[in-house]
């Protein structure tokens, strides 16, 4: 229970990363506020967080493509509620080169992630002052340090995401506030398999063909379960990583090949 008495609030809440993720938390004794765009899938996993424990787990539905409702309902929310941890999500760019990809993809990708972590942590961050407790933790991807063949978009986009995230760990390492990305190597969510099926598309081959290259690449020999990030995550978010900002942890099964 060594996150008793402490709230996350935890983006793209209702699925995949982000729902694994607030259950890890919700079981070390965390209050979960759950993020995203899709009430019903809210609901459902916010039954599923109060089958852990009663906490008054609340969602918070809101589009990050909307920055305007977005501030505004992060503004109401921090008006009566601290914010100790923020996870920062967001469904990955579509898969495809970077030579490609019309500059509205990239535009669009820079606004989901990067200004919408902005906009969320400019407003949490005082709340975490006050509480003298603060983990802002991102959940980004092995290409910050390696990209990946065929998600070009995805490749620019999460290399900003760790500037943006080591600059602000920077800022705040006075206050006790960190900040650390989280790479999570291959792991099976929706996400994975829409991967999957592009490059069975694109080599014409079967489904089993395209899962056994991405498996190839990986020492260990299998995709991520959901759990073992989201307990990595949980880490990071506890007391015992206070002494840790401004990195990029990765959980890839060896994938990355660089030291």
């Amino acid at each position: 229970m060594k996150l008793k008495d402490k709230t996350a609030l935890v983006c793209g809440g209702s699925d995949g990363l982000g729902f694994g993720t607030a259950v890890a938390l919700a079981k070390m004794g965390c209050r979960i506020i759950l993020t995203g765009r899709s009430e019903s899938k809210l609901l459902d996993k916010l039954a599923r967080i109060n089958a852990i424990n009663n906490l008054d787990h609340q969602i918070l539905i809101a589009d990050f493509n909307d920055t305007t409702d977005l501030v505004n309902k992060i503004d109401a929310l921090t008006a009566s509620t601290t914010i100790h941890i923020l996870i920062n999500n967001c469904g990955g760019p579509a898969p495809g080169r970077l030579l490609d990809a019309d500059i509205t993809e990239l535009a669009t990708a820079f606004k989901l992630h990067i200004l919408t972590s902005h906009l969320i942590s400019q407003k949490v961050i005082p709340s975490m002052e006050k509480a003298e407790y603060g983990r802002i933790i991102n959940i980004v991807s092995t290409s910050i340090r390696q990209p990946i063949v065929g998600l070009g978009v995805s490749n620019t986009i999460r290399g900003a995401m760790g500037s943006w995230a080591k600059t602000l760990s920077t800022e705040l390492a006075t206050t006790g506030i960190t900040v650390n990305n989280l790479l999570p190597g291959t792991t099976k969510t929706t996400r994975v398999d829409n991967i999957i099926a592009a490059k069975q598309e694109k080599l014409s081959i079967s489904k089993e063909a395209a899962t056994q290259i991405m498996l190839d690449e990986i020492p260990m020999g299998r995709f991520a379960e959901v759990e073992e990030i989201a307990k990595a995550i949980a880490f990071l978010a506890s007391p015992d990583a206070s002494y840790i900002t401004g990195v990029n942890l990765q959980v890839d099964g060896g994938k990355i090949k660089s030291i």
